[in-house]
């Protein structure tokens, strides 16, 4: 499995003031540290630096399961997460919000759980040995918003 942030590329435009998925430029804020993971990197921004809050939504297509929620990112470039280790941001909260998807990006009823930290991996594992599941997404377990996305290696 392969665990990933937000696309590079998208990051940078934001940083350099590109429309969010609400068509706005990204608000500018200063992290107060844990709170604030940031959807690139997937490491929390360091507490009392200047971050970026802006509206995601991480999908190619405008759809009724096509959710979009506020995110954070760190207002300087960083190295966008893609790897199989369990990233940073994934680590710090008790449970998260499970969700897997099918190749066209709709949920797959059925797959949605609020799943704690420990068995976060076993359950994405799971979910994307099925053959109907696309992706999992991964969402904070109590704002809803969009943490990382996972697909198989």
């Amino acid at each position: 499995m392969i665990f990933q942030g937000l696309n590079r590329d998208v990051a940078r435009g934001l940083r350099a003031g590109g429309p969010d998925a609400n068509g706005m430029t990204a608000e500018r804020g200063q992290s107060d540290g844990a709170a604030n993971p940031c959807r690139c990197c997937l490491n929390h921004v360091t507490a009392g630096a200047e971050m970026l809050i802006c509206a995601h939504r991480p999908f190619e297509t405008v759809q009724p399961y096509a959710e979009l929620g506020p995110i954070f990112l760190c207002a300087e470039d960083c190295a966008g997460y893609r790897g199989p280790d369990l990233p940073q941001v994934l680590t710090t909260s008790p449970d998260y919000l499970i969700k897997g998807y099918s190749p066209d990006e709709r949920i797959v009823y059925g797959t949605g759980q609020v799943t704690p930290q420990a068995d976060l991996v076993a359950y994405v594992a799971m979910l994307l040995a099925r053959a109907n599941i696309g992706f999992v997404d991964i969402r904070s377990a109590r704002n809803n918003c969009w943490m990382a996305r996972v697909t198989r290696a």
